[in-house]
């Protein structure tokens, strides 16, 4: 009986020890393989321009030399956006967070997470395309703001308002009171704009927003 292929897995990261420490913990994994390790954006160009195989996954540093994560972020957004690109770095600030973000990234992890939440985030992001960490949906929730300008699209002005206030930290109880709306019409709206957006959580609705540019940083 055939074993089943391995997702693999490319680490870009300048510190070859963590690097390393970080290949044998993948490797571990049942369903995950490192393929290579690249030390910056520009050798990870380098070797996916000039290798057979691309990675499934790239767990991606932030600060490293010659080009950075942002950069690196960016390149495989515009040359290779199949790849799923994980951040994995010590810097937690929330314009950093969102930066990577706008950028590509399909998850954000910092450094000191416990091993079997780095093997559930690569299974979620084989499955799901992405993974949000608790402190990525909260970075998101916490520094959107509503967009008086923002475009109008083919939203209603009620269901506008309600997008900007759901990507606020207001309970949809609050949203209803501001809105002088019943808490079952506020619901209406919520299920009605998830089904059509085909989000799940107000995380994918604010994600959707920026994209649209309804709020704004």
């Amino acid at each position: 009986m055939t074993k089943e292929k391995k997702h693999t897995v490319a680490i870009v990261d300048d510190h070859s020890l963590f690097a390393g420490s970080l290949e044998k913990l993948i490797n571990s994994f049942p369903n995950f393989t490192v393929l290579f390790h690249a030390k910056n954006g520009v050798e990870l160009q380098e070797r996916i321009e000039n290798g057979n195989d691309l990675p499934d996954i790239i767990l991606l540093d932030i600060n490293m030399p010659v080009m950075d994560g942002f950069e690196t972020a960016e390149w495989l957004m515009q040359n290779h956006p199949r790849i799923k690109t994980l951040a994995l770095s010590m810097e937690d600030d929330e314009q950093t967070i969102l930066r990577m973000l706008r950028k590509g990234v399909k998850g954000y992890l910092l450094k000191d997470i416990h091993p079997e939440i780095l093997n559930t985030a690569l299974e979620e992001l084989m499955d799901k395309g992405y993974y949000h960490s608790e402190k990525v949906s909260e970075t998101l929730l916490h520094s959107l703001n509503p967009d008086e300008e923002s475009a109008l699209l083919d939203f209603k002005e009620n269901e506008l308002t309600f997008i900007q206030l759901a990507c606020s930290e207001m309970t949809y109880k609050e949203i209803a009171e501001i809105m002088n709306l019943s808490p079952k019409t506020i619901d209406g709206y919520r299920h009605d704009l998830f089904n059509r957006l085909k989000i799940k959580n107000r995380v994918g609705l604010v994600i959707f927003a920026l994209k649209k540019n309804l709020i704004k940083l």
